[in-house]
């Protein structure tokens, strides 16, 4: 019997002086939260490019109703519509892309509600780009999925792992 004891102190005294594995093992409990972090800052920084390209696409598509360019040509919403998705094609699939036109006669009349219901994206998009002088707000929706929310890190507004995305132009159009 001590024989067998004497063996399994100096095995765990072998073991404790083995320190050939020590970085394997630090690694394997540091890697998945170093790889959650990196992958949520990607994640995150992706959403933020993405907010941008579609904040950009709706100014310059925006401009077209400013200038009364949509007024002059007829433009239906499926058109203002085609040419936002052509400026944002590049991150976004065009029919998950919402575009809302709505025109005012004064600043205080704007009125802007969420499209978000109970973490459901409700489509009450309209479009009216006004007339000369009017107060004009564009808004554009997109519903973006996210992937790293099963890591811990849920940013999500709407159900099913999606964020909405949302840009917005306010101006008054110019005299055409």
């Amino acid at each position: 019997m001590m024989s067998f004891r004497m063996s399994v102190l100096a095995l765990a005294r072998r073991f404790a002086r083995n320190n050939r594995a020590t970085t394997a093992v630090e690694f394997a409990l540091v890697a998945p939260v170093f790889f959650g972090l990196l992958f949520a800052i990607m994640e995150i920084a992706l959403l933020f490019f993405a907010g941008q390209v579609l904040e950009t696409g709706v100014q310059d598509s925006a401009r077209l109703i400013l200038t009364g360019q949509a007024q002059n040509g007829s433009f239906t919403k499926d058109q203002f519509k085609t040419d936002l998705c052509n400026r944002v094609s590049l991150m976004f699939k065009c029919d998950g892309l919402y575009v809302d036109v709505e025109s005012y006669s004064s600043f205080s009349n704007v009125a802007i509600t969420s499209p978000i219901v109970n973490k459901t994206f409700v489509d009450t998009t309209q479009y009216n780009p006004g007339n000369a002088g009017d107060i004009v707000v564009v808004r554009a929706f997109y519903q973006w999925p996210l992937y790293v929310t099963g890591l811990g890190l849920n940013i999500a507004n709407l159900s099913g792992s999606k964020r909405l995305l949302t840009a917005t132009a306010a101006f008054r159009n110019e005299p055409y």
